[in-house]
């Protein structure tokens, strides 16, 4: 029996960051160098290995990037006025709201305090709701890369019928509305779904956000499937920690005709992504600004 072809998110993510640098170069050449600023609260040993993987593709895209880190005993009213100033500093165009955060600190409020045109992550609500009206300018970027996997396979989206396993705010339900846009019908499964089996074997891709390893079992999926396993979990095993997804790789390796493996699939286009989203929104602002002060006549 032929095993599932394994996607590559490595491989997405190098060409996807050749065409970044490009137009990384192509704002810096107009004095628009695209800048990133990450924002750590308290103790950053669980966000900093993701920190130093932003800061290495950032570096790679031609995209500047600077640390913040903050005492966890920073006030949401403290760190509120600190996302205000870089609002409005033109010389940063990017902001990310590192995870985790103290208890005292809600995410949403951060979410929502970052000016959409800096919002790189693609979390704040108005970047979020935009997906329903199909315009991506800066979409959430987990979402986004998984999509952008699916679209990279021979499979014609325009009425393939999918499942979404999963349905958070900002990976879920992005994915479904993404999907739908471009042509898709889609269901999405939760908690209370009656039998997430019965959905899923009937689609011919899968995506699973949900954050429990082994969730997804070869028969849940119809032969021949695409899967796109979104879930990072850390299992100990008799030879020590790993990282998996939500989905029993072997089993479905038997089944699907795609798969991402974790790690190496979602994640790395992920970090793509937000640089994707980091040269957007330069561009954006460049455009905003010329708009904005733009001399009567010129």
């Amino acid at each position: 029996m032929t095993r599932a072809a394994l996607i590559n998110g490595r491989t997405i993510a190098a060409e996807m960051h050749t065409r970044i640098k490009a137009e990384a170069d192509a704002l810096t050449a107009k004095g628009w160098a695209p800048r990133l600023v990450s924002v750590s609260v308290g103790d950053t040993a669980a966000a900093d290995i993701y920190v130093r993987n932003q800061k290495r593709n950032a570096e790679a895209a031609g995209v500047a990037f600077e640390e913040r880190r903050f005492d966890e005993k920073i006030s949401l009213e403290q760190l509120t006025g600190v996302l205000a100033g870089l609002n409005a500093d033109p010389r940063v165009n990017g902001i990310i709201i590192q995870r985790p955060l103290p208890a005292h600190i809600p995410v949403k409020a951060l979410q929502k305090a970052v000016h959409p045109l800096k919002d790189v992550e693609g979390m704040h609500p108005s970047s979020i709701g935009n997906i329903v009206y199909n315009d991506l300018a800066l979409g959430p970027c987990t979402a986004v890369a998984a999509v952008e996997i699916l679209k990279t396979l021979p499979l014609k989206l325009e009425g393939l019928d999918v499942t979404v396993i999963g349905h958070s705010e900002i990976v879920g339900k992005p994915i479904a509305f993404l999907l739908m846009g471009l042509g898709a019908t889609v269901t999405v499964c939760h908690h209370m779904t009656r039998s997430v089996a019965m959905h899923s074997r009937a689609a011919d891709a899968v995506f699973v956000a949900v954050g429990k390893p082994g969730l997804v079992t070869g028969d849940m999926l119809k032969p021949g499937a695409a899967l796109i396993d979104i879930g990072i979990n850390r299992v100990e095993t008799l030879d020590g920690p790993r990282t998996v997804g939500d989905a029993d790789m072997e089993s479905c390796a038997e089944v699907a005709g795609w798969l991402t493996p974790v790690p190496g699939g979602v994640g790395p286009v992920t970090v793509a992504v937000l640089m994707q989203n980091a040269v957007a929104a330069t561009r954006m602002q460049m455009e905003h600004y010329a708009n904005a002060y733009m001399a009567e006549g010129a």
